[in-house]
């Protein structure tokens, strides 16, 4: 009788292969996933950022149509009462520029249109009160125009004081919009770079290095500044070579030299201004002072010493 001999079984290494090819596509299937759950949160945290950008310039440009139609409506009650009209002119002229731009803006832009904001309103609530004068003005001549000579003449003085206070309050808000400096800093740099603080002597002096701060202010618009500096020795003489980047400017009312300028954007954020000044000579021993300016007035000084 022969011998029965069974072939061995494969099944059970089959169904191992199998379950090991399952595993590994559950795994990718997990992987991947978890990849477009990533991706997802990651552009809707772009898409948050993008959108509260875009909400906040959108309320800015909103508030500045606004400011739009308010000042067309001072300009209006203004003209109707016989006031100046050119400054709410211009900042109408600037709005509708800035009404016009693109409808997409960086976070640092968007603050500057919110600065600007607060400078127009600011500007708003003055002619309120200038309109209110008027309006107070115009009543008292309407009285006086049955009175007599004598009482005319005392709303002419009213009128005059008037114009007074108007230019006395322009010129305490031009006065508080003016710049000014800090932090200055004086230092004399070698030809290799190193630097050295005040006195230095004169041989050590390859150029001359200045820096500051423009200090905040509030009141003052966001606009460009031209930034001179004057280097004046003791005898009253300003370093001066047009060669080297110097000029001339009007400082109460006659032609001054600078030693070197800058343009810059002043935007309130206490921006930090740096000059490098080579003279091109030895400097002579003495006490130097240093001098900024902008427009046509002083926003600081400083001084040094070289032995």
């Amino acid at each position: 009788m022969s011998e029965f001999n069974p072939e061995p079984v494969e099944a059970p290494k089959k169904s191992n292969k199998n379950a090991i090819i399952i595993a590994l596509l559950s795994l990718v299937i997990v992987v991947q996933g978890i990849k477009i759950y990533l991706d997802s949160q990651e552009r809707q945290e772009i898409k948050t950022d993008l959108t509260s950008t875009e909400q906040e310039l959108a309320t800015t440009m909103q508030r500045m149509s606004e400011i739009k139609a308010e000042l067309d409506t001072k300009i209006a009650e203004v003209q109707k009462l016989g006031g100046d009209v050119s400054d709410l002119l211009k900042a109408k002229g600037e709005v509708e520029a800035e009404l016009k731009r693109s409808k997409r803006a960086t976070g640092k832009e968007i603050k500057a249109l919110k600065d600007k904001v607060e400078g127009y309103e600011t500007l708003l609530k003055i002619k309120d009160e200038e309109i209110t004068k008027l309006k107070s003005v115009n009543k008292e001549l309407l009285t006086e125009n049955t009175s007599l000579k004598t009482e005319k003449n005392q709303l002419g003085d009213s009128i005059n004081r008037l114009s007074q206070t108007k230019d006395e309050l322009a010129d305490k808000v031009a006065i508080a919009s003016q710049l000014k400096v800090e932090n200055v800093r004086i230092v004399a740099l070698s030809d290799r770079g190193k630097e050295r603080e005040s006195p230095f002597k004169s041989r050590q002096v390859g150029k001359l290095k200045v820096e500051f701060n423009i200090a905040e202010n509030k009141v003052a618009p966001i606009e460009g500044k031209k930034i001179m500096i004057r280097i004046v020795d003791e005898n009253g003489q300003v370093l001066f070579d047009v060669a080297r980047g110097s000029g001339t400017f009007l400082f109460n009312g006659k032609e001054e030299f600078y030693t070197e300028s800058q343009d810059v954007l002043f935007d309130n954020t206490k921006q930090k201004l740096s000059f490098l000044y080579d003279k091109g000579s030895e400097y002579a021993s003495g006490t130097y002072k240093l001098e900024v300016y902008t427009d046509d007035y002083l926003m600081g000084s400083g001084q040094f010493t070289v032995k």
